[in-house]
């Protein structure tokens, strides 16, 4: 999905043009993988733009550093503040947000803590990742032949870019297949997680998805996803799942910030339940559209951002 280029793109405490936001070809990060980011997602809803749960990605992307004996020189307020003037900067309504760190130009070698941290944040406008009508419809995935890495080779609660060559291999698997997505086992074959998603099945009317001691990135939408179902009455149980039980669960989904929440209608080329949407996960979506559509937003997820002069201007030029 190519990136419309946007007007900002900030840059250690700056905003930069947007073609003007490059790194030396000796970076640290290009040649040992020594970057972290996240995904966040902001919605034109009806009381305006928000952005989902944004504390607690840019505390996510502090954790991922800190694990790596990297410390993000930004406060979680700053970072908040900085997405919110970049939005406004860039005029976007509905987008994706990318917060990022790495390595930059310094020594060449594996020891990375001398070289300098660079920190960015771009944002533009991103449709359905796994197809726009994926959400509505739901998608044909397969299990990977590739395995998740192990807790202690690389660390899976960090969100950082070595880790993705894991899941590049299992993307390319699956498209290159006919899929639009892979599901990863761990170690002791149990699900893990897609490579970029993680995963929930409905069997019996319980919702179930694997314990993050299954090599997966505890996602904020997978954590979202608990909490809504637990108040609409639906029980959730995190437990391993075996290979075996996607293919008699009823329902299944995936979640992200990328993908929302995405149905699964078929896995390994067998059905999921009838083949469709099942009821739970439509149950779920409803009220997870409540939020970002609506605005309406009991648990203080929703971080609105003000209307600039320009923001007004336009909506009355488009009018």
């Amino acid at each position: 999905m190519p990136i419309e280029p946007t007007n900002k793109i900030w840059r250690n405490g700056e905003f930069i043009p947007f073609h003007k936001a490059s790194v030396h070809v000796l970076s640290h990060a290009l040649h040992y993988g020594t970057s972290w980011f996240e995904g966040i997602r902001a919605y034109e809803t009806a009381k305006g733009t928000a952005v989902f749960r944004l504390q607690e990605h840019m505390q996510r992307f502090q954790n991922s550093l800190k694990v790596y004996r990297t410390v993000l020189p930004y406060r979680i307020d700053e970072l908040s503040d900085a997405v919110i003037k970049l939005l406004q900067v860039n005029d976007l309504k509905t987008c994706y947000i990318r917060p990022f760190a790495m390595r930059g130009f310094g020594d060449m070698g594996v020891y990375a803590l001398r070289c300098p941290l660079e920190v960015y944040i771009a944002s533009w406008a991103w449709g359905g990742y796994l197809g726009e009508d994926a959400v509505e419809k739901g998608v044909d995935v397969c299990v990977s032949s590739w395995d998740r890495i192990t807790p202690n080779s690389l660390p899976s609660i960090a969100k950082a870019g070595g880790n993705y060559m894991n899941s590049q291999l299992v993307k390319m698997e699956a498209i290159e297949n006919g899929y639009a997505e892979g599901i990863c086992l761990d170690a002791y074959g149990n699900v893990a997680e897609g490579s970029g998603e993680n995963v929930f099945v409905v069997i019996d009317g319980v919702l179930v998805t694997p314990p993050a001691s299954s090599s997966l990135l505890p996602g904020i939408t997978r954590e979202t996803v608990v909490t809504l179902a637990r108040q609409l009455g639906i029980p959730v149980v995190v437990e391993n799942i075996s290979r075996a039980s996607l293919y008699v669960a009823d329902e299944m989904f995936l979640t992200g910030t990328a993908v929302e929440i995405t149905p699964v209608t078929s896995v390994d080329r067998i059905a999921v339940g009838r083949g469709r949407v099942g009821p739970l996960t439509k149950k779920i979506q409803k009220a997870f559209q409540k939020i970002t559509v609506m605005g309406e937003d009991p648990y203080g997820w929703l971080t609105f951002v003000p209307e600039t002069k320009t923001s007004v201007k336009n909506k009355k030029t488009k009018a």
